[in-house]
């Protein structure tokens, strides 16, 4: 079993503000009751996480501190990814194949397509990502019949509160204008991804249909 530090309290009030609604009910009754989905889903968002970090370090060397800040990202994120793999194996749940949802995709799809917005662009996605992920850390760790994954998700919820100013810090830096307005574009993206119906229950889904 994985040891955990005792989880640190956490305000999450910087990320209520950020994120434009806060998870429902719905999706909530949704993924407790289907719970190995969820578990899995995570895995496959934290290796996802670590990956995007990875690439955009390969591609845009020329900032030492996009560049340190990124490897920081990346030995985070894969360390959740093994715990959260721990989490399984400790719960008997096999491995399964589990198609990615919408969610990125729907903000991606929005990304401009030439230098320096599309790194700024990606930038504002990661933060939106990293900051729902709390959101829903929080959320489920509330009501979850499972103390080992509550306490697990407490636990997250300090670096994860964390990720997406360091996104947003980095995005300004490689703007010549405020991303006030690029910020507040995604908020919208983001907030309907979240609360219109969605098809296919994932870590970062919508309203189950």
């Amino acid at each position: 079993m994985i040891e955990l530090r005792a989880p640190t309290v956490v305000d999450l009030t910087p990320i209520y503000e950020f994120l434009g609604s806060r998870t429902t009910q719905a999706w909530l009754d949704a993924a407790i009751s289907n719970l190995p989905l969820i578990i899995q889903d995570h895995a496959n968002c934290e290796k996802k996480a670590a990956g995007t970090a990875m690439n955009l370090m390969f591609r845009y060397e020329f900032s030492h501190d996009l560049q340190r800040k990124l490897a920081q990202l990346i030995r985070e994120e894969m360390l959740h990814y093994e715990q959260v793999l721990g989490i399984m194996e400790e719960r008997g749940q096999e491995w399964q194949h589990l198609g990615a949802g919408r969610y990125a995709k729907g903000m991606l799809k929005h990304k401009r397509t030439y230098e320096p917005a599309a790194m700024i662009d990606v930038l504002i996605i990661g933060a939106f990502i990293e900051a729902r992920s709390c959101e829903r850390f929080a959320a489920l760790a509330a009501i979850i019949d499972d103390e080992r994954l509550a306490k697990y998700y407490r636990y997250l919820l300090k670096s994860e509160s964390r990720h997406f100013e360091d996104y947003l810090t980095l995005a300004q830096s490689l703007s010549k204008d405020n991303i006030d307005e690029r910020v507040a574009f995604f908020k919208q993206v983001e907030s309907d991804l979240i609360t219109e119906p969605d098809s296919e229950l994932r870590f970062h889904s919508g309203i189950p249909a």
